[in-house]
């Protein structure tokens, strides 16, 4: 009799483990043999995680390229500008993923207009700017960025415009400007270009250069820069 009724226990035993296994275990989902299957992200998620990834590459970037700048070996020169470049080329492709996914996030349309600029691509970089701009009116960044795009492309009256916009309400992204065009006066110079052109210009940059120093004190500081 005592060996029928452990035969018996064991018996259920071996019946209800198979049955606790499947209830510890969950529900099997589509992608079988109990490997769980990655769930889809969602534009918006797409294009945050590119546009975080762009604003990483864009920091390497400018450090890159501020290595360049500094450097005085021309070998340690062109290796830190050629990987700024390889930043800034990793950068645009981000946030034109950001853009693609999410149309409406201006940050990311500023930062692809940034990296384009940085690329020497000057016109695109305006489009991208003024796409941010669209969505965001008197956004400062893409105001700045934007001036000194203009400057590139030679094109000083929009530039000063940029500057007064920017000197009525973002007074640190103005001098930032004005710090852009203080080079780019410099960097004409000698080159062949219009010199009535450069000596007009110029003469318009020290003069906003005097109101600022004069008006410095009465001015409240703008906004810190998104980067840079």
């Amino acid at each position: 009799m005592r060996r029928v009724i452990l035969m018996l226990i064991a018996s259920s035993s071996l019946t209800a483990a198979p049955a606790s296994m499947a209830a510890s275990s969950g529900p099997m989902n589509s992608g079988g043999g109990g490997m769980e299957v990655p769930r889809q992200q969602t534009p918006k998620e797409i294009g945050r995680s590119a546009y975080n990834d762009g604003l990483r590459a864009l920091k390497k970037a400018d450090k890159q390229s501020a290595n360049a700048a500094a450097a005085t070996d021309p070998r340690k020169k062109e290796k830190a500008a050629k990987q700024a470049t390889d930043h800034y080329e990793r950068a645009r492709d981000e946030f034109s993923v950001a853009v693609q996914n999410v149309a409406t996030m201006h940050e990311a349309w500023n930062g692809l207009g940034y990296a384009r600029r940085k690329l020497g691509d000057y016109d695109a970089a305006l489009v991208a700017y003024e796409k941010a701009l669209s969505l965001r009116p008197s956004y400062p960044e893409a105001i700045e960025y934007r001036g000194e795009a203009y400057l590139a492309l030679n094109r000083v009256d929009d530039a000063k415009q940029a500057y007064l916009d920017l000197y009525a309400g973002n007074r640190k992204l103005a001098d930032q400007l004005l710090v852009a065009m203080k080079s780019w006066v410099e960097a004409r110079r000698g080159t062949g270009a219009d010199a009535g052109t450069v000596d007009a210009f110029d003469q318009w940059v020290q003069e906003r250069a005097q109101i600022a120093g004069q008006t410095a004190s009465l001015t409240r500081t703008g906004a810190d820069e998104s980067w840079r």
